[in-house]
């Protein structure tokens, strides 16, 4: 499963079974603001959303930008990873 940035509708997505697990965000060159993650229902509890959320701060990452996390779940899997801890702004 790989994240790709769809930037017409401002959204990292990973096709998953059953749909497409999704974060959205803002962003302009430096920053990225993610506002919300979602995972289709028949497939919670999988561990797609941090599968999508880490290939998400990679690219981030690979963009040299910074991320600020808006989402509950970005903010925790970030705390829970300090290895992204430095994409923080």
């Amino acid at each position: 499963m790989s994240v790709r940035d769809n930037t017409q509708r401002s959204r990292f997505e990973m096709d998953v079974e059953g749909g497409v697990a999704f974060a959205s965000y803002r962003a302009d060159e430096s920053v990225v603001v993610v506002n919300h993650t979602e995972v289709p229902a028949a497939v919670n509890g999988r561990g797609l959303g941090s599968k999508l959320v880490r290939g998400m701060l990679d690219l981030i990452r690979a963009s040299n930008r910074k991320v600020v996390p808006r989402c509950g779940f970005v903010a925790a899997f970030i705390r829970a990873h300090p290895e992204y801890q430095d994409l923080v702004r």
